[in-house]
């Protein structure tokens, strides 16, 4: 167990539980759904693909390459470079772009339509 001295703060949280929370509402209807930390935030596996995930206070969002520009054209959304370049199929989407439940809820559909046509990532054994 640790202890934190007055002027010591706890680490901070590497991804909002507020938008975690959102999601998960929104994809409870779903069987398939597994929680992974990964990548310094939390990811939502769905039929064990990459769907969605949150980094500190924006969303991940896994698409179809071929709605990839027009997803960069809404609010909030900006390319994925985590890896220090764009990943095409992928985008990030702050705060501003997934405030309201609808508009959420655009993403996480956007993602699930392309889930049913992406490939699942090989297993490490």
């Amino acid at each position: 167990m640790r202890f934190f001295h007055i002027n010591e703060t706890k680490p901070a949280m590497p991804y909002n539980e507020k938008t975690a929370d959102r999601i998960r509402e929104e994809l409870a209807a779903i069987r398939k759904v597994e929680e992974k930390k990964m990548m310094g935030g939390l990811t939502f596996m769905v039929n064990d693909k990459m769907c969605v995930g949150i980094l500190n206070d924006d969303i991940m969002v896994r698409i179809d390459p071929a709605e990839y520009e027009q997803a960069l054209e809404r609010k909030g959304c900006r390319e994925m470079d985590f890896t220090g370049r764009p990943m095409k199929g992928f985008v990030f989407v702050s705060p501003e772009g997934t405030k309201g439940k609808k508009d959420l809820n655009y993403w996480i559909e956007l993602a699930l339509k392309f889930n049913k046509k992406a490939k699942a990532s090989t297993k490490k054994k």
